[in-house]
């Protein structure tokens, strides 16, 4: 299955060469080109660390995190106007 017939490939060439100029078109495909690069590599680089990761062993439980203390405010008209309390 084609993506573009020939009639549409010509008419995209022909508005590059409009839209850029005829002496910016090979700095433009060349910075296409290095940044399709820099994609590929960067790709590679992400599939190798997510096989790395399924591969590696279980990762040890953390260790428990203390329990933030929590302020509770106290009823209206009741002495006190707020205590903090651990969180149990």
């Amino acid at each position: 299955m084609r993506i573009l017939s020939p009639a549409s490939l010509v008419i995209v060439v022909v508005f590059a060469v409009l839209l850029f100029g005829g002496k910016r078109l090979p700095d433009v495909a060349r910075g296409i080109g290095r940044s399709l690069r820099i994609l590929k590599s960067e790709g590679k680089a992400l599939r190798g660390e997510f096989a790395a990761g399924a591969q590696a062993p279980a990762a040890q439980p953390a260790a428990a995190v203390a329990e933030p203390e929590r302020v509770v405010k106290s009823a209206p008209g009741a002495s006190g106007a707020s205590r903090t309390d651990r969180a149990a």
